[in-house]
């Protein structure tokens, strides 16, 4: 019975002073709510980044041939010709684990049809590509190893294309210029928007690799080939085993530099995931001072409040109050207070990470696990900052404490 006293007489002293304690309890609100927005935006920037990592297709190795030497510029990886597509095939036919191959070439131009143009990416690929990028059609067909193997000149458009030179939808079947030459459209990509680069993937034109090469490259080396594993947990087999191949058909002895660089998308997902991790740390390092702030508000008030109450004091104690007693009552009011901030400072974070995910179309996530992990934070900030005002509170000498004025 005397901790439910006790209770009932702590709630009732914040009960009196509202106000106080409403501006007592904002820092903890303030804090709370920025943990939450900023954990929100770091799993909504995370969980987008892994999405668009495995938009990239599964176990997929990027080949690159080797850098080029032009009159002491450099030109960087899959500037020279030493990637040619008997090492494509190569790979895919002799290398164990690998499932498929696609080699790419890229390019821009004009597009016409209808009487409308459009400026966009061609890509050259193989019949496989899709299937290894994990990527449908919303409608038509790929084209086949058939049409890939004679140069035909046939392609798959992205969603941007149809949006700017097929107003009137269905482009299926109708004729595409490239360069004044005419490519069959064959079928539409499902939309996949923005890349990790901010590249729109829907504006693109896809056509057979031996197109590319044949009709507007002119080239007759790969600047690098997509490869796929039958398993993620063969890939650094499958990219030894590349690796070796590459070196006996490019005749590297021991000791040399590769020609070549073998790279995986998980290089690419480990260097967004840490970018993104230092992002959130900072910003929960920033929300984390708040709630400190918010706590040291907290402890500020309490030692007022001790303060304001020496008499009362000495009067609960004249009348039997133990020591634990007072104590207890200033621990619970820190708590109700640092709680009662943290509820509503769950409310205030949810809310804004709605908002700016609304507003600014920004992705955001809400973590359960920040949620909990808020009120149980707040839940400690107020025994951590309430503990000293309680502390002080119950060692005065009750004589001293009536005596108060």
């Amino acid at each position: 019975m005397r901790f439910f006293f006790t209770i009932y007489v702590a709630l009732r002293a914040l009960r009196r002073n509202k106000m106080r304690s409403i501006l007592t309890a904002l820092g903890i609100i303030i804090g709370v709510g920025a943990v939450i927005v900023m954990v929100s935006i770091g799993d909504g920037s995370e969980a987008q980044i892994e999405a668009q990592i495995a938009a990239l297709g599964q176990n997929i190795i990027l080949v690159y041939a080797g850098s080029a030497t032009s009159g002491g510029a450099r030109t960087g990886y899959g500037g020279a010709g030493n990637l040619s597509i008997p090492d494509a095939l190569a790979m895919k036919n002799e290398v164990r684990d690998v499932i498929a191959v696609s080699p790419e070439i890229r390019g821009n131009s004009q597009v016409l049809a209808n009487g409308l143009n459009w400026a966009t990416r061609i890509m050259g690929e193989s019949e496989d590509y899709l299937d290894m990028r994990q990527w449908p059609l919303s409608e038509g067909a790929m084209f086949t190893e058939q049409e890939v193997r004679t140069s035909a000149k046939v392609c798959v458009i992205g969603k941007t294309i149809v949006t700017n030179l097929f107003p009137d939808g269905d482009p299926v079947g109708k004729t595409l210029r490239i360069r004044n030459m005419p490519f069959k459209i064959l079928g539409v990509l499902v939309p996949k928007g923005f890349s990790l680069q901010g590249t729109d993937q829907d504006d693109m034109v896809m056509i057979p690799y031996t197109s590319a090469m044949k009709r507007f490259s002119r080239q007759t080396f790969l600047p690098f080939v997509n490869v796929q594993a039958d398993d993620s947990e063969h890939m650094a087999v499958a990219e030894q085993d590349i690796s070796n191949l590459m070196r006996d058909r490019h005749h590297i002895n021991e000791g040399r530099d590769d020609d070549f660089t073998v790279r995986d998308q998980q290089e690419i997902a480990d260097a967004a995931a840490a970018t993104t991790a230092t992002m959130r740390y900072l910003l929960l390092a920033v929300a984390c001072v708040s709630l400190i702030v918010g706590g040291i508000g907290i402890m500020n008030i309490m030692l007022v409040s001790v303060t304001e109450r020496t008499r009362e004091i000495g009067i609960r104690m004249a009348v039997g109050a133990h020591g634990s007693d007072i104590r207890m009552q200033f621990l619970i009011e820190a708590v109700v207070l640092s709680l009662m901030g943290g509820l509503l400072g769950i409310l205030m974070g949810v809310s804004g990470s709605k908002f700016l995910s609304w507003y600014n179309h920004w992705p955001t996530l809400i973590s359960t696990v920040a949620i909990v992990s808020a009120v149980i934070f707040s839940g400690a900030v107020g025994i951590c900052f309430g503990y000293y005002p309680a502390s002080k509170a119950a060692k005065l000498d009750p004589i001293e404490a009536l005596r108060y004025e």
